[in-house]
């Protein structure tokens, strides 16, 4: 078995879980996913099956869009509504100021990780040393704000949609446009509305996915790894030609008839249709050649 599956993951749920009942159900060993989502967070989540785990690494590098709603006046240790306050304000803010702070985060942006997170330091999981009430400097992260919009306000609350780069930590961002109002606010709720190629509206809830396994209907929830290879350019090689790449020999882009190719390029490669694996240029002694990168079947 080969593919993705557009889940959506339930509030309460942890990526793990979904993970395991997907290697249940499909009774399949080799199923990751890509992207972790809280607990307490809902929406797409891509499960990866079979060689499609080799994906994960491209998948999560693909731009994700959230909607929190974000609640004022109150702020947590976990930056979420499931933590312990830490502190309260009953300032309130106009939707034009929250907006307007809210754009200040456009762009690149340097982060602080919260302390509850999976992040590891000195070998164990900050969340691992928050339980224990010890609180580390932790380094900033580089990560991207591509839009940011809010709506949705009432007294103490709003939503706020973020498109933004892997790793943005969205309890950070709330717990940050608090401070940058000058008040306090956590996030209340999370839904994931988009990973990559992957949206929301067309992802299958764990329901509807063992509904159409035990109806004998997988193949309606599994997408080609084709889908998350959008943007590389398609190559077909004869049986000479995937034989060499199958056994390691790294061919020149001359040689597949490509031309303006630099190094970093990926190509998909096929076989009589089939998708075999996906190659990058790299320097070499000899100049740019063409060398595996990941493969989508065993018998590659």
């Amino acid at each position: 078995m080969l593919g993705i599956i557009n889940l959506n993951k339930p509030a309460g749920k942890t990526s793990h879980d979904m993970v395991a009942l997907c290697r249940r159900l499909l009774q399949q060993k080799r199923v990751g996913h890509a992207g972790t989502l809280d607990p307490c967070a809902e929406g797409v989540l891509p499960i990866l099956v079979g060689k499609a785990t080799a994906l994960s690494e491209l998948l999560v590098e693909k731009t994700k869009t959230y909607i929190a709603r974000v609640r004022l006046g109150v702020e947590t240790d976990t930056y979420d509504m499931t933590g312990t306050v830490t502190a309260c304000s009953d300032r309130r803010f106009s939707p034009a100021e929250i907006q307007a702070a809210a754009e200040t985060f456009l762009g690149e942006i340097e982060q602080l990780p919260p302390m509850y997170s999976a992040i590891k330091q000195q070998g164990k999981k900050l969340y691992e040393l928050a339980r224990q009430g010890i609180t580390v400097e932790r380094a900033g992260r580089r990560v991207c704000i591509y839009s940011l919009r809010c709506f949705d306000f009432s007294e103490d609350s709003f939503s706020m949609e973020i498109s933004c780069s892997k790793g943005t930590y969205i309890r950070s961002l709330c717990h940050d446009l608090g401070k940058k109002l000058g008040g306090c606010a956590a996030m209340e709720a999370l839904t994931r509305t988009r990973s990559g190629p992957f949206l929301l509206e067309h992802a299958c809830t764990p329901e509807q996915l063992a509904e159409a396994v035990a109806a004998g209907e997988t193949e309606r929830f599994l997408l080609p790894p084709e889908t998350v290879l959008e943007g590389y350019r398609a190559v077909c090689v004869s049986k000479e030609q995937a034989a060499k790449i199958r056994n390691g020999i790294r061919l020149r882009p001359g040689q597949l008839k490509l031309q303006n190719v630099a190094a970093g390029d990926r190509f998909s490669i096929y076989e009589e249709g089939v998708l075999i694996c996906l190659v990058r240029a790299v320097e070499s002694a000899e100049g740019l050649v063409l060398a595996i990168d990941k493969t989508f079947y065993e018998s590659v």
